[in-house]
């Protein structure tokens, strides 16, 4: 007789979700769940996720991240006015795509480009220096002179100096990487003011005084009137101290010779509100959070 033969039916799979939620024990608190994602099936296609495309900002800027002009000028690359045009001129990309819109905002994770070279977002660094005489104001010299490069801290981004001093001029320097901050800081609209201690040959009458404080013809024009006051005087010398707030190429210096009197000495004691008060010759410092904010708001620009 042959013996009946039984087969065992074939389990069904479990329907298998691609997201399982697993129960994590606690001892004084409910159970919490932690999601696992399983392994992609062999085969199965694959979704690359693209970028996000860059938002357009609301009329009252409620999108989150930053206006992209804001970005590149914070980034170095130029004012915000001249990272407009470079954005209307069809110049600058987000995630590949050449934006036009002055309204877009990026965040972190966008990538930007200008002029197909990426924008890298470097850390803001302000340096404070009281550069010494003899030393030239350009970070690399080709004839081997001594430059302020030689006196600023090691930084891991690249400054560049607020304005210049002469190789025979000392005193207070500014570096950034804020180039929106150093172009208002040197335009004569804001009206920043520049302090320095002029010392001058010969004995300088009220009367040469009173045409520098007014405004002489040097070259590229008239300079704006000043603030000067004579703080010693004799024979040999007189010592000034000149308030300016626009910087022309070597100014005090032709200023002085227009009116009969080569300048002996020149050094700046104050830029705004900063000063080189207890500061060595050739000695740096990071300015303070407090100290930019004030210099930013000065110009008309937010603090960070």
């Amino acid at each position: 007789m042959k013996k009946k033969t039984t087969v065992s039916p074939i389990p069904k799979k479990p329907n298998v979700q691609p997201w399982v939620e697993i129960g994590e024990s606690n001892s004084w608190a409910a159970t919490r769940a932690k999601r696992v994602k399983r392994a992609p099936v062999a085969g199965a296609p694959t979704t690359v996720p693209s970028k996000p495309r860059p938002k357009k900002a609301d009329a009252e800027g409620g999108s989150a991240g930053e206006r992209l002009h804001k970005f590149m000028a914070q980034c170095g690359i130029a004012s915000r006015r001249k990272c407009e045009e470079y954005i209307v001129e069809g110049r600058v990309e987000v995630n590949g795509e050449i934006i036009r819109e002055l309204g877009t905002k990026v965040t972190e994770a966008d990538e930007v480009r200008v002029d197909g070279v990426v924008v890298q977002a470097e850390r803001l660094l302000y340096v404070l220096m009281n550069k010494p005489k003899g030393v030239i104001t350009t970070m690399d010299d080709e004839h081997g002179r001594r430059t302020v490069m030689g006196y600023l801290p090691e930084l891991r981004s690249h400054v560049k100096p607020v304005g210049r001093l002469d190789q025979d001029t000392e005193g207070l320097l500014i570096f950034t990487n804020d180039g929106e901050l150093s172009l208002r800081l040197t335009h004569p609209r804001y009206g920043v003011e520049k302090e320095y201690f002029a010392r001058v040959a010969g004995q300088i009458t009220e009367e040469k005084v009173d045409k520098l404080r007014q405004g002489v013809f040097i070259e590229g024009g008239r300079t704006a009137p000043a603030r000067i006051n004579v703080e010693s005087a004799d024979e040999r010398s007189s010592t000034m101290k000149m308030i300016l707030h626009e910087g022309k190429k070597r100014q005090i210096r032709l200023m002085c010779e227009s009116v009969g009197h080569q300048v002996l000495s020149l050094k700046r004691v104050r830029y705004a509100f900063l000063t080189v008060r207890g500061m060595r010759e050739g000695e740096s410092r990071m300015l303070g959070k407090a100290e930019v904010d004030r210099l930013r708001q000065m110009v008309g620009l937010d603090v960070l």
